[in-house]
């Protein structure tokens, strides 16, 4: 499948500029892009979108999410084999889905063995694109994150980028998919059968016998 390509664009430059992150900053140390507005900024989120934790952190909920994680890319991948028909924006949008969950779940998995600092199933996902416009501490009334600190958007990586941008294609794409679909179910009527007249053969003529002779 061509959309694969995608997929694999996408996790080579989320490792590669990871593993650049990693090596050459600070946990914590921020780099201005464009002014205070858009940064580099080196974290590293032990947890799901917007650092929420499993179980309070707890080693059970950390273990748990990485399996679920890696479930979860199983089934986009073997989700997009199945719609390898699909029309190409749709695909391309799983690609781009799959390539970020698979991004992140490389983290998960290995970075902690490959970094040193726990065991497989326990890393932790680098992010480091921080776009500062907004953050601060809700309301105590908002449901989740009421009374805790917010950032309008959370420091990610170009996984999670990834992940946004399908999302966003699959929304665009959905009409001409549910055509796809419609088509696909929609049952074979019969071909039309064109009937021959066949050729009409004349019966030999026989004349009648002639009467006896008396």
């Amino acid at each position: 499948m061509r959309a694969l390509w995608y997929t694999l664009a996408i996790v080579l430059v989320d490792q590669v500029t990871k593993v650049i992150v990693k090596s050459t900053m600070r946990l914590g140390e921020s780099i201005s892009v464009v002014g205070d507005v858009f940064k580099w900024t080196f974290t590293e989120n032990p947890g799901m979108a917007f650092g929420m934790e499993l179980w309070d952190g707890e080693p059970i909920g950390k273990l748990l999410l990485s399996i679920f994680s890696v479930v979860a890319t199983v089934a986009i991948f073997f989700y997009l084999r199945h719609v390898r028909d699909a029309p190409a924006g749709y695909r391309v949008s799983l690609a781009l889905i799959l390539g970020g969950a698979l991004g992140n779940v490389i983290d998960r998995v290995f970075y902690a063995e490959i970094w040193g600092y726990g065991h497989i199933f326990f890393g932790k996902v680098v992010d480091f694109v921080h776009l500062d416009v907004w953050s601060g501490y809700p309301p105590d009334w908002l449901p989740i994150w009421g009374g805790k600190y917010v950032a309008l958007f959370p420091i990610g990586n170009i996984a999670d980028l990834a992940i946004i941008a399908g999302v966003v294609g699959v929304l665009v794409t959905q009409k001409a998919f549910q055509e796809y679909v419609h088509d696909r179910n929609r049952p074979a009527t019969p071909e039309a059968v064109t009937v021959v007249d066949e050729p009409v053969v004349a019966e030999p003529h026989t004349d009648p016998a002639p009467p006896p002779v008396v």
